[in-house]
């Protein structure tokens, strides 16, 4: 059985760290992974194969239509399968077309028939219309993981991310967990546990402040190559066997837009954890 996950996040969160080391991770283990970047940027699977690799729109251009398996994916490390799906010009075009076009071109391959453990989406930013909703339907993605800090506006795209979730399944059971990334002290476990406990979601992880992971990032490397005994590498494993498990379906109950300010308003005032 093949397992397909998507993270999501507000943009600059380090949501594409968290990805790429969670497929290295899974791959280090014995799994095989397919590593899909859906950001315009295309710089998901830096980290994993050592540099920018040619994206699908890309190699369409340049190639046309006849393109072949090994134009698309390339190998990377622990034997992860690599794919960038890329996007228009800045300014230029739909940002999402990369994404659609992705999935009708290893679709038409047969990429996504191969035997998989696991299929691994990163997808842009907080951006969750048009074609990067993609991932978020039953058909690609089955879980989805929402990578966030304790910063309000983070919370806030995490917020919308699960609205977007119960608008495609209705009741948000595609709805794996958030990984609280950027822990620098007890205050952001306490309020991304307060924010958990009121919308019925769930942590899957936490992920510390490391300077191992920017050393890794400018070495383009993962931090579980680079770094195997490092508290971060840990930290992924830790993640990926939460993954591993079967999502226990939760009732989402993500805030509307007042009630999240609401939300704010109260911890500040009353709960203690902003002062105090």
């Amino acid at each position: 059985m093949t397992k397909k996950i998507a993270f999501y996040g507000k943009g600059g969160i380090g949501k594409s760290t968290v990805a790429s080391n969670v497929s290295a991770t899974l791959a280090k283990q014995g799994y095989r992974v397919l590593h899909i970047g859906c950001d315009p940027k295309a710089d998901s699977v830096r980290t994993l194969v050592g540099k920018r690799i040619p994206t699908i729109l890309q190699q369409i251009k340049a190639k046309g239509r006849e393109i072949k398996r090994e134009d698309l994916v390339f190998d990377g490390v622990y034997g992860t399968q690599c794919v960038e799906a890329g996007g228009p010009t800045a300014g230029v075009g739909c940002a999402g077309i990369g994404i659609t076009t992705m999935m009708k071109e290893l679709t038409r391959l047969g990429v996504f028939e191969e035997e998989w453990n696991f299929i691994v989406y990163d997808v842009l930013g907080d951006v969750v219309c048009g074609g990067f909703s993609l991932p978020m339907r039953k058909a690609y993605a089955e879980e989805i993981y929402i990578v966030s800090s304790s910063d309000f506006m983070s919370l806030y795209a995490a917020n919308n991310i699960m609205k977007s979730l119960i608008h495609f399944d209705k009741t948000g059971e595609t709805m794996g967990g958030i990984i609280l990334n950027r822990y620098q002290d007890e205050m952001d476990e306490k309020i991304v546990s307060n924010y958990l406990g009121k919308v019925h979601a769930k942590c899957t992880g936490v992920i510390h402040d490391s300077n191992f992971l920017k050393r890794a990032d400018y070495q383009q490397k993962t931090v579980v190559e680079e770094y195997p005994e490092s508290l971060a590498t840990k930290e992924f494993e830790t993640i990926c066997e939460a993954i591993k498990q079967p999502v226990k379906d939760l009732m989402i109950t993500p805030f509307d837009e007042d009630e999240l300010y609401e939300w704010r308003e109260t911890l500040v005032e009353e709960e203690g954890l902003i002062h105090g």
